[in-house]
């Protein structure tokens, strides 16, 4: 996998160098053409056409060659001078020419002067002619020079081809060995990236720390986040499976005894020497059982439903007040809790709620319970109703025993049964089915908690 990435590099590599040299290749011969198509409109052509056309300022009076008023001021604008020769190169008519200009030409003579630059530095001659005589133009312009070169086609393909070759192969060599450096370079942090993924598939959530990512460093993040994460995922799977097992084996153990109390009655019914007292007093133990059963079952069945939000609510509008003051007359009016001390307030008398009023009840009932319960006889417990930011806040407070933070943290996880509700009978369920109730509705709920200062349920809807 490794060799795959790199040669894969390297040859996006080459291919790039490759491509580049042929771009290079088109763009020099486009240059020369450009450059080519350019000197034919350069100065020097210019001068030419200049030479070519200042014939129409000569003229000759009784065989003897003059330049006009116009010719002269043309040429002293150009910084130029002119020499007019006759048909056997003598100089007859000159200029402003220079004193090292010869005053006889031959034809050799002309072509040298043509070709080269005889006179000083920046003066270029040219050549042209009116009717039998020529003349010989020289311009003074230090951006224009006149070279001679001598090529050999043959020879300048093969030179050219070689040196070409030359280039390909040194820069694919270049490429190769560049290839091979930034291919380590970028696909290191890769094989990293390829192993913490086999590692997050093998459920190792200890990822290797890459010191260089470079331009993986968002990938790597990303990684180190992923991996954060599914392994608090499977933490709390795993926390949710031992609970699931421990309220499984609870459940089981709860089935168990009702079950047995069940036959054991059912066996005694059947007695024939049992008296009618007896038997309706196992009657009503059977029925007993049986009841919880039910509920440990409907308990069940409703958390799951609430989990997966498929308990569709009865939503009715509610005087949140009057629900909350039958809920604890209700309460109090249970033989179980006649002597204990709840009270009741309220800062919100007319507001109304649209909420299932069954589920609502069953689940501020719930937390009501658990403060009485869960806590000494003498303990004050306080039901308050407020409206805070225009939300309803319930309060549930009491001043018990309280629970640890372990407790607190953990209250609300379904299967958890906390320190202090060891023998206290129930499904292990209640807390949660009322959190989810809760949620069901729009609003949260959380506790606070403290060993020896009792415990506040807020609820926020």
């Amino acid at each position: 996998m490794k060799w795959k990435l790199t040669n894969r590099f390297l040859m996006t590599i080459m291919t790039i160098i490759f491509i580049v040299i042929i771009v290079n290749l088109v763009l020099l011969v486009g240059l020369l053409y450009w450059q080519s198509n350019k000197s034919t409109t350069n100065d020097s052509v210019n001068d030419e056409v200049f030479t070519r056309d200042f014939k129409q300022y000569i003229s000759t009076e009784q065989n003897v060659p003059n330049v006009n008023d116009a010719g002269l001021s043309l040429l002293t604008a150009h910084n130029a001078w002119i020499q007019i020769l006759d048909s056997n190169g003598t100089v007859v008519t000159s200029y402003f020419a220079p004193s090292e200009a010869p005053s006889h030409y031959r034809p050799i003579d002309i072509v040298q002067h043509y070709k080269y630059q005889e006179y000083d530095t920046g003066t270029t001659v040219y050549v042209s002619n009116k009717d039998d005589f020529s003349y010989l133009i020289g311009i003074f312009n230090p951006d224009v020079s006149r070279y001679t070169l001598s090529l050999n086609g043959s020879s300048i393909i093969n030179v050219t081809s070689k040196y070409v070759l030359y280039i390909i192969i040194v820069d694919l060599i270049i490429a190769l060995f560049a290839g091979l450096m930034f291919g380590s370079i970028l696909t290191k942090p890769l094989y990293v990236m390829i192993d913490s993924i086999q590692q997050l598939k093998n459920r190792n959530f200890h990822l290797q720390k890459v010191k260089r990512p470079g331009i993986y460093k968002q990938v790597f993040t990303n990684l180190q986040d992923v991996s954060s994460e599914l392994e608090k995922q499977e933490n709390e799977h795993k926390k949710l499976e031992q609970m699931r097992n421990e309220w499984i084996s609870n459940i089981s153990h709860d089935m168990k005894t009702p079950l047995a109390s069940i036959q054991g009655y059912a066996e005694l019914l059947n007695d024939a020497d049992v008296s009618d007292v007896e038997r309706k007093e196992y009657a009503e133990v059977i029925e007993r059982k049986s009841v919880y059963m039910r509920e440990l079952i409907d308990d069940f069945n409703l958390t799951m439903k609430l989990r997966q939000h498929k308990l569709p609510l009865q939503l009715t509008e509610v005087r949140i007040e009057k629900l909350l003051r039958d809920l604890v007359i209700n309460v109090l009016n249970d033989p179980q809790f006649t002597m204990s001390h709840v009270h009741f307030e309220s800062t919100a008398s007319e507001l109304v709620l649209t909420v299932d009023e069954h589920l609502m009840q069953r689940a501020i009932t719930n937390f009501l319970m658990n403060a009485l319960i869960h806590n000494p006889g003498d303990t004050q417990v306080t039901v308050a109703l407020t409206e805070v930011d225009r939300r309803v806040m319930i309060e549930i407070r009491d001043n018990g025993r309280g629970m640890s933070q372990e407790d607190v943290e953990n209250v609300f996880e379904r299967y958890y049964r906390g320190s202090n509700t060891t023998n206290v009978r129930g499904t292990g369920l209640g807390t949660a089915i009322a959190r989810d109730i809760i949620i069901a509705h729009g609003g949260e709920v959380s506790i606070e908690s403290e060993i020896g200062n009792g415990t506040t349920v807020k609820i926020r809807i």
